[in-house]
């Protein structure tokens, strides 16, 4: 029985061909995926925003530093939860990157341990905020299905209106909007008006 990578991939970004070798070698004898890449260009043109990975970046390398790589990732509104490496000197930079949202930063030469519990702790958040997106997607695409309409009647049933106000509101019969909520119950596949509510307001089900 094949066994598929269970703890998710660690992108490695780093000029340094030593550095990456070194890192896919000790992440992948702990059971991580792990893809290389030598430029920052490169790991933006292939990396999957849709995986659940995190990213290990140097902050000094030739063509895009890791500073630029982390306000592209920004500009995308990427989740990737990112760490980055720092030669001396590099300290002040690294400061930086964390007052945008770097998770950490880590100074040559580093220690395994301190590494690979960043890494673990990079792919717990990014299994957190890949799972939240997922349900964000399974909502955004069951609201899609609703009509201008029921968009509208929805609206109103949120904002905790009556049948009767909603059809002085939209210039329609009680009846007509009846059927309305009967459609948006059946799309949404909703059997309570709290169900209903739920998926409206973006709210988590609880487990």
């Amino acid at each position: 029985m094949s066994l598929i990578p269970k703890k998710g991939t660690v992108y490695v970004v780093d000029d340094d061909e030593a550095v990456r070798d070194s890192l896919q070698w000790l992440l992948e004898g702990k059971d991580y995926r792990v893809k290389c890449f030598d430029s920052a260009e490169s790991f933006l043109s292939r990396f999957d925003p849709r995986e659940v990975a995190c990213l290990i970046a140097d902050i000094r390398m030739d063509g895009m530093s890791g500073l630029e790589l982390q306000d592209r990732l920004l500009e995308r509104k990427s989740p990737l939860p990112v760490v980055f490496i720092t030669g001396h000197g590099d300290v002040p930079m690294a400061v930086t990157t964390m007052k945008k949202g770097a998770m950490d930063f880590i100074e040559k030469p580093f220690k395994e341990e301190e590494l690979v519990s960043l890494v673990e702790r990079m792919l717990d958040q990014a299994r957190s905020a890949f799972s939240q997106h997922q349900e964000q997607a399974s909502r955004d695409a069951l609201l899609s299905r609703l009509t201008t309409r029921e968009a509208q009647v929805l609206e109103r049933i949120v904002a905790g209106r009556l049948n009767k106000q909603i059809a002085d509101d939209l210039g329609i019969s009680i009846k007509t909007v009846e059927a309305h909520r009967a459609n948006i119950m059946e799309k949404l596949n909703a059997n309570t008006v709290a169900d209903l509510l739920k998926i409206a307001l973006g709210a988590s089900h609880k487990g």
